[in-house]
C-alpha cells in the first residue's frame, strides 16, 4: 500500500500554493516557454491532490494499489512538474532543462518523467484513459481511485462525451473528473468559442454526481475530493471555478497569458506580488 501523506497544516498548504506558483513562473521564465495562465489556474488543485488526497509514493510509483492521476490538460504541464518535484518524484534541479533539446521535461506530460501516468496533451484523451483505469480497478476489486484534470477548453472534444456516457453506464464511482473551469481558452472566452453551459446540468443528465467548488479554496477542494463518492454508483464530477493567471494581478483573466513568458520587469513584479501573499498567510 502506498505510504500515507504527511499531514500539512492549513497554513503550510496555503504557503505551498504560493511556492508552487513561484516555481512554475521561475521555470517558465527560464525556459522562455510555457502555458502560464492555465498552470496558475490549476496549481491549487494539484497542491491539494498531491498533499492531501492521492495515495501515491514517489519511491514506489508503480505500486498497483496507488491512486491514479492523469492530467488531461497536458499543456499546463509546468504546474504538474513543479508539484511532482516538490513531492520528491525527481530533483527540482531537473527542471533547469525544461523545454530544452533532448530533455524529458517538455511541454506536455511524458511517462519518461517519474510520477507521470500517461503521455497527454492531445486534448480529450485523459478522461477516456481514466475510464479504462477505473473499469480495470473495479474488475480487479481494487480500492484505489482514479483522478483526471480536464481543461474547460477541451471539454467539447467528442471523446470526452463518449467517456462521460461510459463512466455512468459502468457506475464508476471510483472516478473523479475535475474541471479547471477558468472559462477561457487560447482564442477567447469559452462562451464565444464553444459554449458548454450549463456544464453541471449536462453532466447530471449524463448520470454523474456533480459538485461545484471554488478552485482556489483549498479546503473546498479537499472536502470535494476526499468525501467521495459523492453518490454511490455514480462517477464524480468536480467543477472547480478558477481564474486564469490566478495570483498575478496583470495575468488574471488576460487571454494574452494563455501561453506567455513574462519580461524581466513582469517577472519581478509577479514575484513581489507572491511575496506579499506569502507574508499575509
Amino acid at each position: 500500500m502506498p505510504h500515507k501523506l504527511k499531514k500539512m497544516t492549513n497554513k503550510e498548504l496555503k504557503l505551498k500554493s504560493v511556492l508552487l506558483r513561484k516555481n512554475l513562473l521561475k521555470y517558465i521564465y527560464k525556459a522562455k516557454a510555457g502555458h502560464t495562465g492555465g498552470s496558475l489556474s490549476c496549481v491549487d488543485t494539484l497542491n491539494v491532490l498531491y498533499n492531501r488526497v492521492l495515495r501515491v509514493d514517489p519511491k514506489d510509483f508503480k505500486n498497483s494499489d496507488r491512486d491514479r492521476y492523469i492530467q488531461s490538460k497536458g499543456h499546463c504541464v509546468e504546474a504538474l512538474f513543479v508539484t511532482l518535484a516538490d513531492r520528491g518524484f525527481f530533483p527540482e534541479s531537473d527542471l533547469e532543462t525544461l523545454c530544452q533539446y533532448q530533455s524529458h521535461y517538455i511541454g506536455h506530460p511524458t511517462k519518461k518523467v517519474n510520477g507521470v501516468e500517461q503521455n497527454t496533451g492531445a486534448l480529450g484523451h485523459g478522461l477516456p484513459i481514466c475510464v479504462g483505469e477505473a473499469i480495470a480497478a473495479k474488475l480487479d476489486n481494487k480500492t484505489h481511485r482514479v483522478f483526471t484534470l480536464i481543461g474547460d477548453g477541451e471539454l467539447p472534444e467528442g471523446s470526452n462525451w463518449e467517456a462521460f456516457l461510459s463512466a455512468s453506464h459502468y457506475k464508476l464511482d471510483n472516478l473523479y473528473a475535475i474541471l479547471d473551469y477558468n472559462k477561457q481558452q487560447i482564442t477567447g472566452n469559452n462562451s464565444d468559442v464553444m459554449n458548454t453551459d450549463s456544464v453541471a446540468d449536462k453532466l447530471k443528465a449524463f448520470g454523474w454526481a456533480v459538485k461545484e467548488v471554488d478552485g482556489h479554496n483549498l479546503q473546498e477542494l479537499e472536502d470535494a475530493l476526499n468525501s467521495g463518492p459523492l453518490e454511490e454508483g455514480k462517477p464524480n464530477f468536480i467543477i472547480a471555478h478558477t481564474i486564469k493567471g490566478k495570483g498575478i494581478s496583470y495575468m488574471e483573466g488576460n487571454l494574452k497569458w494563455h501561453h506567455g513568458v513574462p519580461s524581466p520587469e513582469q517577472y519581478e513584479l509577479a514575484l513581489s506580488e507572491l511575496k506579499e501573499v506569502e507574508a499575509s498567510i
